[in-house]
């Protein structure tokens, strides 16, 4: 099976997770807004946007550069939460800790692949067990480090949302809310001019596959 394959059945689900969580957590938190919109659910059609889950990854793919994508993100009203300004923290970091559960997931497949069902050399035809726990492991630890990034509005955004006055609030969050295009220079930026990003993803791609063997 062809590996952008592979990618594609490891994002959708991954991305889906991750904006399902956000909703959960916020719900236990106070805030069934999620919940009221029908967003607390796995069917992916629920969640996928046509640009950022296919779209977009098909095309950094194809143009080489670091492919990331994302869901409609869960909606969830902060002044809901029983204390916003703790549980907003919380809703926001519940995205990356679970796609950092899921990619010990994948970690767990290739173990087994590896060292279970007798797979035990890295120049032997790949199995599906391990392709599909490598590539599940990889996108993970990326979707959850680059959400980490403190650019709004992506979930490492939450912690500089800390320091800003509450009166400010309602401002960040409307600019937050349109400032997607400042991640996509980012990532354009990182990868084009610098090779940044590029670098970083590498990085982190190569430390998780050290550690299988």
């Amino acid at each position: 099976m062809p590996g952008n394959v592979y990618f594609f059945l490891a994002v959708i689900p991954s991305i889906v997770l991750h904006e399902v969580s956000h909703g959960y957590v916020a719900y236990l938190c106070g805030d069934p807004t999620a919940k009221e919109n029908h967003r607390l659910t796995l069917n992916p059609l629920r969640h996928i946007d046509p640009f950022g889950t296919i779209l977009l990854p098909i095309l950094l793919l194809y143009s080489h550069l670091p492919a990331f994508g994302y869901a409609k993100p869960v909606p969830v009203n902060v002044s809901r939460l029983r204390r916003p300004r703790v549980q907003s923290l919380y809703v926001s970091l519940a995205g990356p800790l679970t796609n950092i559960i899921l990619s010990a997931v994948g970690y767990v497949m290739c173990e087994l692949s590896l060292h279970v069902f007798g797979y035990h050399s890295a120049l032997q035809p790949t199995p599906v067990l391990f392709s599909m726990g490598y590539y599940f492991g990889i996108v993970n630890l990326i979707l959850a480090a680059f959400n980490l990034v403190p650019i709004p509005p992506l979930d490492g955004s939450a912690i500089i949302e800390r320091f800003i006055p509450t009166r400010r609030l309602p401002e960040y969050y409307r600019f937050r809310a349109y400032a997607l295009p400042l991640v996509f220079v980012f990532v354009l930026v990182g990868s084009v001019f610098t090779n940044f990003t590029g670098h970083v993803f590498a990085d982190l791609e190569n430390w998780w596959f050290s550690l299988l063997f």
